[in-house]
This record gives structure tokens, C-alpha cells and sequence, in this order.
């Protein structure tokens, strides 16, 4: 596919980087020529220094021909009215970052009217990472779909569990909870299991849940689970205040330390129901005083990555509590999953693997119905994305149970209107549904390619 980037920083360096080893063909531009000389030289793609809004140099990049235009300077009027011409030029598909709260209230709104294919926002998209892993500290791992509505969890079944020796089929009776197994690890293979597949100590199962269940089955599956009930946050910025937002719906505490004073009284009117403390995170005393030794978790999202690591450091040492580090500078990366910081978020990163799924889609569903497209356990496993926007016979209006799917697949989750849910074999599939299958089967290019042929 032919793509044309806006913007060369963090993101569109990372975006550029995996599109272009994925085999596309990068056009980068950005008005920091000796930045923009510096990525194409690293990466071996076109460049083209100068505005990403200029009619005349959109067309010199290719943009009527393109496939697709991705803009993500730190601008996000840019950004929009790139798309916008972009679309207008060469009726692309187009995505646009956009960062600024204020922006995000109206973004359905927005992209209605920018035709925007898809809109992204680090910020976000790192607060809800940081939530996940807040309020599923046991995981092993957490991956999501359909913008974050649906999560698939995984954990590794203990001796003793109630799930060892148990039939999928009879796993939601055991933990109590609406739960799907939809992938198993065993000796190094991977499988999609039927009803009749039989969990044993060892597995490591990726299922669906919803949050509220997920302690439950936690607690029955023998996963030591300790439930966060507070959180301390270094920084006041923009994650910040979309993280917050999320633990306060999701019911714990969450005390934030911003040493700006200006943003700290910002904080107080957006945020009310959090405790925001005035001072500087990086002195250990004013740490002590606000209970650091006593938290549940602690999550270090200042601006500077140098602060972040020192910080977690710290919070390791002087507590007990699940430590979450924000990084993003690349050339830390390495470096850091050395030290002991918790867990590393990297907003770019998010990003750009949510792009990137959107656009593995797009090149293998052209003339079909995939939204989006994930490789997920070292891209043995794929997970789609289905609009079901035509009848199809033998699948809309039957019951899943009545309905004969390729092996090695599973319907892990339908959203019909507002509502998302894990189906059962009563359930049906609807047209207007958006449907996610997991599968080991590759090259699926539409929803009727679910469906068993013989």
C-alpha cells in the first residue's frame, strides 16, 4: 500500500518503522527537515520537508494516489485539516491523532464531518493501558478490542485450580462468572478449543470477561488477586487526566502530585473527586508524608522519562505497590526492561499497533467487511473485526450453537447497538452486529469466510 505520514516525532517514527518492515510504501513529511533526513536515512523511505497542510506538496507526495494518509504531528488542527484535504485530493482513507481533550468531547462529531477512517489519541490510549493494569493487576497480559470495550485476559492455571481437568464447556458453571476460553498454550502450541477441550495445570488461557467478573474468576482459577483500591500518580498532564477519570468511574482512589501550580488548580475543577497535591514528586519526604509506602499502585507519567524510571525505582523500594513507568524516548526502551520500573507503558507504541492493525486490515480486506485486524501470541493467532452488513445464509438469524464454523475459530464477542457481549450457543448473529472471531486461520477477508465449507 502507498501511505503518506504527517508528522516524524515519536509516533509517526514508530508508524513509519513497522508500516515500512510490513512491506508499504512510506512518503514521511515534516517541517524539521534535519529530523526528517535523519528518519529516512534510518529507515530507508521517502521524505518530503514542508507543511503537511500544503495543497502542493500533498500532491508531490503522492496523495492522490495514495492508499492511505496518516497525520500525527503534535498539532491537532493539523492534523484534522490535513485529513481533510487529504480526502478531498484523493479520497484516501485517512487518520488523524487527536490529543486535545476539548477536541475529543465532539470526535464522533468531528470525524463525521472530516470523514475521518479512524482517530487516535496516545494520551487515551495509555490511560486505558494504565487502567487495565490497574484493575487486573494478576494478568499475565491483557489485549483489547473494539476500542477498548472487550478484553482478552490471560493466566496460567495453577495445580489445584478448579479449571485443571475441566471441559471449556464447563468452565463458566465452575468460576461463577460469564468467562470464554478462546486460546490455549500448551507445550509451545496454540489452540483454538471447542467445548469439549480439556484444560489441565500449566495451560496459559486467554478468555474474555467482563471486568467486574474478573476477580471472581481469578480467585476460582487459583490466581493470587489483590485488589487495587488506590492509586498515587506522579505528573498532572493528559494522561493523567484521562486516567483518572477511568479509576474514578472504576471506583478507587486516586491521588495525583503536580508540582505546576496553574495545572494543579486545572486539575481540581476537571477532576473534583481526586486528592491533588501541590509539589514536586521527585522528593522523597513529600512521597512519605502522602502515603507512598501504603498505596496500591503507584504510576509515574511526568513529562520526563529520566523522572518516570527514578521515581518507580523509588516507589519499588519504599513499597509493596503494582509500579507502572510511562517511557518515550526510544532509546530507552531497551534499557529499561532491565531495571525494575513495573510495567512500561509506552503511548507511541499503543498507537501505532492500533494503526497498524487498522491497516492490516485494510490490505487484506479490500472489497470486504474487516474493521480491524490483530496478530496476537507471537502472530500465531488472529483476531478480526466484522461488520455483518450483508444477509448471509446459513449465518444471519441462526443460533451460534445451529451454525457450522471453520475449525480452529471462535466468536468471542458480538456489539449490537450499544450493547457488547460474550455470545453463547443461543445466541444469534444479527445484521448491523460487529463481531470479533479469534482464529488460527489466516487470510480471512469476510464474515462468511467464518463458516465451515463442505
Amino acid at each position: 500500500m502507498d501511505i503518506v505520514i504527517v508528522g516524524c516525532g515519536n509516533v509517526g517514527y514508530t508508524l513509519s518503522e513497522q508500516l515500512s518492515n510490513e512491506g508499504h510504501e512510506i512518503t514521511l513529511i515534516d517541517t524539521d527537515a534535519e529530523r526528517l533526513k535523519f528518519v529516512v536515512d534510518t529507515l530507508d523511505i521517502q521524505g518530503l520537508a514542508g507543511n503537511g497542510v500544503s495543497y502542493k506538496l500533498l500532491c508531490e507526495a503522492g496523495v492522490r494516489d495514495a492508499d492511505l494518509f496518516i497525520a500525527v504531528t503534535n498539532e491537532d488542527e493539523v492534523n484534522m485539516l490535513g485529513c481533510l484535504m487529504a480526502a478531498k485530493i484523493g479520497r484516501c482513507k485517512t487518520i488523524a491523532r487527536v490529543r486535545n481533550p476539548q477536541y475529543y468531547e465532539d470526535i464522533q462529531y468531528i470525524k463525521e464531518e472530516l470523514g475521518l477512517s479512524m482517530y487516535v489519541n496516545p494520551e487515551r490510549e495509555a490511560a486505558r493501558e494504565i487502567s487495565r493494569l490497574i484493575q487486573l493487576p494478576s494478568a499475565m497480559d491483557v489485549d483489547t478490542f473494539d476500542k477498548s470495550r472487550i478484553n482478552m485476559i490471560k493466566i496460567r492455571i495453577s495445580e489445584g485450580s478448579v479449571l485443571d481437568g475441566v471441559e471449556v464447556k464447563d468452565v463458566k458453571g465452575k468460576v461463577g462468572a460469564n468467562m470464554l476460553v478462546c486460546v490455549v498454550q500448551r507445550d509451545g502450541k496454540v489452540f483454538i478449543p471447542n467445548g469439549f477441550f480439556v484444560l489441565a495445570a500449566g495451560d496459559i488461557i486467554s478468555f474474555v470477561t467482563p471486568i467486574r467478573d474478573a476477580y471472581s474468576v481469578f480467585e476460582k482459577a487459583g490466581v493470587k488477586a489483590h485488589k487495587i483500591k488506590n492509586v498515587m500518580i506522579a505528573g498532572g498532564g493528559r494522561i493523567t487526566y484521562y486516567l483518572t477519570e477511568l479509576l474514578i468511574k472504576a471506583r478507587i482512589k486516586v491521588k495525583i502530585i503536580e508540582k505546576n501550580r496553574e495545572r494543579c488548580e486545572e486539575l481540581s475543577e476537571l477532576l473534583p473527586e481526586a486528592m491533588i497535591i501541590c509539589g514536586n514528586a521527585a522528593n522523597q519526604e513529600l512521597l512519605l508524608e502522602e502515603g507512598i509506602n501504603n498505596t496500591d499502585a503507584f504510576v509515574s507519567i511526568t513529562d520526563t522519562d529520566e523522572e518516570n524510571i527514578m521515581l518507580s525505582l523509588y516507589a519499588g523500594k519504599a513499597s509493596e505497590a503494582k509500579v507502572i513507568t510511562k517511557i518515550k524516548k526510544i532509546t530507552f526502551e531497551e534499557i529499561v526492561k532491565e531495571l525494575n520500573v513495573g510495567s512500561i507503558v509506552d503511548p507511541k507504541s499503543l498507537v501505532a499497533e492500533s494503526i497498524v492493525s487498522y491497516v492490516r486490515a485494510l490490505q487484506n480486506s479490500y472489497g470486504s467487511n474487516v474493521e480491524t485486524l490483530y496478530q496476537l501470541i507471537d502472530k500465531r493467532v488472529e483476531a478480526l473485526e466484522f461488520t455483518v452488513n450483508k444477509t448471509v445464509d446459513k449465518l444471519v438469524g441462526k443460533k451460534l450453537m445451529d451454525i457450522r464454523l471453520k475449525e480452529d475459530l471462535l466468536v468471542c464477542s458480538i456489539k449490537r447497538g450499544s450493547k457488547t457481549f460474550i455470545p453463547e450457543g443461543r445466541d444469534t448473529i444479527e445484521l448491523g452486529d460487529r463481531v470479533i472471531v479469534v482464529t488460527t486461520n489466516f487470510g480471512l477477508k469476510d464474515i462468511k469466510d467464518i463458516l465451515y465449507k463442505g
